[in-house]
């Protein structure tokens, strides 16, 4: 006890309690964040955002979404915090704000947008999140699964060393991700409600918001598989077609302000869009069933079937089905000797090695090595190796009880030992789709635009994109949305 006496001391100091009045609401809320130590976070939050999951590299497109954020964040309820507004390099549909200010939409988001009164009722969304401080509700609700992490962590500190602490806090901190919703129900309407309110004073038509989340309905029941799922008492956000319609009523009785949109007609912003990347990026990297391929760093490696995998900015994660088994690729600097990175690791980590070997793999120098780290409830093993590339020094970890270490060391040697070079074919096969924007015919169908246009988007997708039915009959010179296929060029 003596030991975790001055963790939970400065535990004590950092969550001491206070109360603020809510910009939105106008009522007073208890918080264990003030508005500076929000920014703070929020700062530093979006730095590791734009380190492990990218931004778009677009200055004229980034440069338009943020003048349509500043229009919006001028009547905020909320002034004490600066907006910032980025494009989230995501292909999946998404929006969000993080503490203080920090506003994203992602790609994926503006593939599937069809105007500029949708895009503002998303952004105002997300500033109706940030107005209401509802980032600092979630943070005052779920700090006891932030805390049982750090005690977690201190205690294995205690009784194993440094380097079990780490694991510790690193798998405490994967394991209570999922626990946590984002928004609660009216948290999300409410924010929906700030969001038209920003968008109808600026002139834009507050039902764009509804006409978005249709779209976005539609896109998350086709990557479902066609499935439509009925909303769970327990679901964190309320159900979309209750939003939509909330959505519409509360639009009839906005009265809109005189301004005028930066874009004005569907043309105008769809031409915005051209060019945009739509679905994975090569550039960081992509799978390919369970096969992961980086063109630019030159490398493939195959994971196992079955097993869920995650490409992120600075490392790809792997967990079998039961989540006992995880596996992780990373990259560091460039280390031409793996024994020193092997070393260097463990110093850093303060792990003791079970010996190790060196080897070859992909024809490239290799050292692998074991070792165990006691946590609550037994230990872990860990399976190391590390992989000298000219272009970085890449690190597999495994990690697995030990009672299951046998077992699964072997899944990963054989996932390690497919690590290798990309071969010309292969290289050559790896494409990227780019929006782009064709006029329809009088009387044409989508599937038959398709067909002539060199449309890569599947039916479904290409209608949910433009915000139409799969059989909608198309008039004269209709600007259409579509997806085209290009060779892959590194950037």
């Amino acid at each position: 006890m003596s030991r975790l006496g001055p963790t939970l001391l400065v535990l004590a100091l950092l969550l001491a309690p206070g109360c603020a009045t809510n910009p939105v609401t106008g009522q007073t809320e208890f918080v264990l964040l003030s508005a500076a130590q929000e920014i703070e976070l929020g700062r530093q939050s979006a730095k590791q955002f734009a380190e492990q999951l990218g931004l778009v590299d677009d200055p004229e497109l980034v440069t338009y979404v943020a003048a349509i954020g500043n229009r919006l964040a001028e009547h905020s309820p909320r002034q004490d915090v600066s907006y910032h507004f980025q494009i989230a390099d995501q292909e999946a549909p998404n929006a969000f704000a993080l503490p203080g200010g920090w506003i994203y939409v992602s790609r994926g988001a503006l593939a599937i947008s069809n105007s500029e009164a949708e895009l503002a009722g998303v952004i105002g969304h997300e500033i109706g999140h940030v107005a209401a401080r509802h980032v600092v509700q979630q943070q005052t609700r779920s700090i006891g699964v932030g805390l049982l992490t750090l005690l977690g962590a201190a205690v294995a500190g205690a009784a194993g060393g440094e380097g079990a602490a780490n694991v510790v806090g690193q798998l405490g901190q994967v394991a209570g991700a999922g626990l946590i919703a984002t928004y609660g129900r009216g948290q999300e309407l409410q924010a929906d409600q700030v969001g038209q309110s920003l968008a109808a004073r600026d002139g834009y038509d507050p039902a764009g918001i509804a006409r978005f989340l249709t779209s976005l309905e539609r896109d998350a029941e086709r990557r479902a598989g066609g499935t439509h799922r009925q909303p769970s008492f327990f679901d964190s956000h309320p159900a979309t077609e209750r939003r939509v319609e909330e959505a519409l009523e509360r639009a009839a009785t906005l009265e809109r302000g005189g301004g005028r949109p930066l874009s004005g007609e569907r043309s105008a912003y769809l031409a915005r869009l051209e060019g945009l990347l739509v679905g994975p990026d090569p550039a960081a990297g992509l799978f390919r069933d369970e096969r992961f391929v980086h063109p630019v760093l030159g490398f493939g490696v195959d994971f196992p079937k079955g097993w869920e995998t995650q490409n992120g900015r600075k490392a790809v994660v792997a967990a079998a089905p039961d989540g006992n088994r995880i596996l992780k690729l990373d990259a560091g600097p460039v280390e031409p000797d793996p024994v020193k990175a092997a070393a260097e690791f463990a110093q850093a980590n303060r792990i003791v090695l079970d010996g190790g070997h060196r080897l070859t793999i992909g024809g490239l120098d290799a050292f692998r090595a074991h070792a165990q780290v006691p946590v609550q409830g037994g230990n872990a093993a860990l399976h190391l190796t590390w992989i000298a590339h000219r272009r970085a020094g890449f690190r597999f970890i495994g990690v697995a009880p030990a009672a299951q270490a046998h077992e699964a060391f072997r899944k990963f040697d054989a996932v390690a030992a497919s690590f290798g070079p990309l071969g010309k074919a292969e290289r050559a096969s790896i494409k990227e789709w780019r929006l782009a924007v064709v006029s329809a015919r009088a009387g044409e169908s989508l599937a038959g635009l398709a067909r002539r246009s060199g449309n890569v988007w599947e039916l479904p997708e290409l209608a949910i994109a433009n915000g139409l039915a799969a059989n909608a009959s198309l008039r004269a010179g209709q600007p259409i949305k579509i997806a085209r296929e290009h060779p892959f060029r590194p950037r």
